[in-house]
């Protein structure tokens, strides 16, 4: 059984060094049941919506087994909400879902859009030593879902995973090919100064049109952002 551990939402905002100046990523559970809307759930915020927040970025998911990697590799609890998810889930691997891949959480519906890209300001929140490369290197991005039937939902919850799309191209497989994961782990040079590493190009066209066919199809809905980069990685007309 797939058990939605908590329901988090922002706590307060925090002074940030970024540009917006301000962070909404310190989210804390809260109790109770929260409605969940089209753009997330009832009283979040994002201060830097830019990046943030929107339709396709409504609710971020984390696995408790991901934050009990973190928690060994770090020596300290990965609590809920402290990688700004909403939603800490138990028995599913969110990581590796396939996107557009649907989840029933309580009375809503919501649907699996692409990885969290870790940024500075999670680098801040975390006050670790290279923490933003640290986080792609491991794969364990979680992810971004869009809202496809309101609802709501609280802790103690069933996750059920009612509907996977049948290209396979999983959030990790995406992240993996856009930052060259795969070429690191077969022991190409990395710039050590480097954040991410560059795209593989081969592994990426060949994912990205394996999404392409299944949006062109309507077997998803890509959201815009992967929608720009999956055409950008392949040569392949988007009406």
């Amino acid at each position: 059984m797939v058990e939605l551990l908590a329901v988090c939402r922002v706590h307060v905002l925090l002074p940030d060094a970024g540009t917006v100046g301000v962070t909404a990523i310190d989210k804390r559970p809260v109790e109770g049941r929260v409605k969940v809307r089209p753009y997330g759930l009832y009283a979040d915020v994002q201060a830097d919506r830019a990046n943030h927040g929107g339709l396709d970025q409504a609710v971020y998911a984390y696995a408790q087994e991901d934050a009990d990697f973190w928690s060994a590799e770090l020596g300290r609890d990965v609590t809920p909400g402290l990688f700004g998810e909403n939603l800490r889930v138990r028995g599913l691997d969110v990581s590796r879902a396939v996107i557009g891949a649907r989840w029933r959480v309580g009375s809503s519906l919501l649907e699996v859009t692409h990885p969290r890209v870790p940024c500075q300001t999670f680098g801040r929140r975390l006050g670790e030593q290279r923490w933003v490369r640290r986080f792609t290197q491991a794969n364990r991005t979680g992810a971004y879902l869009r809202v496809i039937e309101n609802g709501e939902i609280g802790a103690g919850d069933t996750v059920d995973v009612v509907h996977t799309p049948v290209h396979g191209v999983t959030v990790a497989d995406w992240f993996a090919a856009s930052y060259g994961l795969a070429r690191q782990e077969a022991g190409d040079a990395v710039d050590p100064a480097e954040e991410r590493g560059a795209p593989d190009p081969d592994v990426l066209e060949k994912l990205a049109r394996r999404l392409l066919d299944a949006h062109t199809l309507g077997e998803i809905r890509l959201s815009a952002g992967m929608l720009r980069r999956t055409t950008q990685a392949t040569t392949i007309p988007v009406d």
